[in-house]
């Protein structure tokens, strides 16, 4: 009888954390900033090439602010995680006795009787010692090990993506109460972006789009609010 399980893949929600945290990040950036840019400088003009200017260099620096900013601060990661690993090394030739009792005592605090800790973590150690500590002690793996470049390429794509809807509501649609169209498109884009990230990653869809509303609100009311507090109109 076949077994059930044979053609079963368990996925979690959580292997797609590294690329799906890139992405709502950069998609919603583009979103917010992009709108919230193009507010304030509709607040304070009445022609619409100011406005279009402003979008166009917000969305260009933004994706390379983006995707290099995320680069830097997950390979910043990734260095810290090969430190690790090295110094694990290192512990694991000077002193593998102790090793093999520190690893015992971490299944233990998880659960296995003391016997059973250490005829794992002898088990383990026998099989591939340093990948264990890897995972066990250091709390590393191909889930949640950081990839610079996936990172980088994900923000950078998707603040493109998040940018250009403002901008096509900037560049198509009436000049007149231009700030409320792209206030309530940009809220549109958020709330859509916000139930897809949540339906993806298996999180509360109504909790996300509640904080994703109520920030970008906040970002754009304070965006449109310094326009017409220094009421510069650009001729």
């Amino acid at each position: 009888m076949k077994n059930r399980t044979d053609n079963y893949l368990e996925n979690h929600y959580i292997q797609k954390s590294n690329w799906l945290r890139a992405a709502v990040l950069g998609a919603n950036d583009g979103i917010l900033s992009t709108a919230s840019l193009a507010i304030g400088v509709a607040a304070a003009s009445e022609i619409r090439e100011p406005i279009i200017l402003a979008t166009i260099a917000g969305l260009v620096a933004g994706t390379l602010s983006m995707a290099a900013g995320e680069y830097v601060s997950v390979s910043s990661q990734t260095d810290i995680e090969k430190a690790d690993i090295e110094r694990e090394k290192k512990e694991l030739e000077e002193m593998p006795e102790l090793e093999l009792h520190r690893l015992a005592e971490i299944y233990e605090k998880r659960g296995l009787k003391k016997e059973t800790a250490l005829t794992v973590a002898i088990e383990l150690t026998e099989k591939d010692a340093l990948e264990a500590h890897i995972r066990d002690e250091l709390g590393i793996n191909e889930v949640s090990k950081a990839k610079p470049m996936q990172a980088s390429l994900s923000s950078g794509a998707s603040f493109i993506a998040g940018g250009l809807l403002p901008f096509l509501v900037v560049f198509f649609l009436p000049l007149e109460n231009m700030e409320y169209y792209l206030y309530g498109f940009a809220i549109f884009f958020l709330i859509i972006l916000g139930a897809l990230a949540a339906k993806t990653g298996g999180s509360n869809i109504i909790k996300a789009i509640v904080r994703i509303t109520f920030w970008g609100t906040v970002a754009m009311g304070l965006s449109a609010f310094v326009g017409y507090l220094f009421g510069v109109n650009v001729v």
